[in-house]
């Protein structure tokens, strides 16, 4: 645990030179939030109306805080980086040092972004008090509770893209697969609760990875219940352990076929 955690920490202080990146990148999101603001003001006669369940306000700040997980992750180039490790024949180097490629490339992502993610939830709160001049109600449960599910649903979202990644072991290129993921997270996971879509679909999406990565911990923001922000902790901790076997099966197996080749 500790070389991974020395792993993280290098990644983090080397992404702190690009803080002024970060900020720029934050252009397209603020962009983003300020569309559907002005959508929701049109869409909402009264601010207290609510549609499914939620208030104009309560819309603005659920896309503020699946926005921020999903921004701050800088999925495209991770996935890019892991094909490319295995279209180069890279991730060989990694089979004989003493820690484990999904390891490290999980500490190596997750340190890199700690500041992005930081920068993005200061500026996402600042930009959602702006618009609306309020917060949701927050207590310290509230914030331990969601900060916890919203690490995770980071942790998860990793995974998910690893796993992605290591589908180039069996393919020439997994970035088309990536393409089509991060479409459906965009445009069914970030932009809309589930409650927003038909019935019949609801179960399907609240077992999805949709769940577990933007709705659950976009509503325990806006609709904080210590005992359901709990539920939403243990799906997402289910999530993350079948996630990380699937990746390491994949590995596993792509593993074998390199030695079988001769590496």
């Amino acid at each position: 645990m500790r070389k991974y955690l020395f792993i993280l920490k290098s990644e983090f202080m080397s992404s702190l030179q690009y803080v002024f990146n970060i900020l720029f990148g934050f252009i397209g999101y603020a962009v983003i939030l300020f569309v559907f603001f002005q959508l929701w003001q049109y869409l909402y006669s009264d601010p207290n109306e609510l549609i499914n369940g939620y208030t104009m306000n309560e819309m603005v700040w659920y896309i503020i805080v699946t926005e921020i997980l999903w921004s701050s992750l800088g999925g495209r180039k991770f996935c890019t980086k892991i094909c490319n490790d295995i279209k180069s024949g890279n991730i060989a180097y990694n089979l004989c040092k003493p820690y484990s490629y999904i390891g490290y490339a999980l500490s190596s992502h997750l340190g890199s972004i700690i500041i992005k993610t930081v920068i993005y939830i200061l500026l996402g709160m600042v930009m959602g008090f702006i618009f609306l001049g309020e917060f949701p109600a927050i207590s310290i449960s509230s914030i331990i509770v969601v900060s916890i599910s919203s690490l995770l649903a980071l942790v998860i979202s990793t995974l998910l893209i690893l796993m992605i990644g290591l589908f180039s072991f069996k393919i020439e290129d997994a970035q088309p697969f990536y393409w089509l993921y991060s479409k459906f997270i965009l445009i069914i996971g970030t932009l809309f609760p589930i409650e927003f879509f038909p019935e019949i679909v609801r179960p399907i999406l609240g077992y999805s990875p949709i769940f577990a990565i933007c709705y659950g911990p976009a509503k325990l923001f806006v609709h904080f219940d210590f005992f359901y922000g709990l539920q939403v902790i243990g799906i997402q901790i289910l999530y993350l352990i079948i996630v990380y076997f699937l990746c390491l099966c994949l590995y596993k197996k792509g593993v074998k076929k390199l030695n079988v080749n001769g590496g």
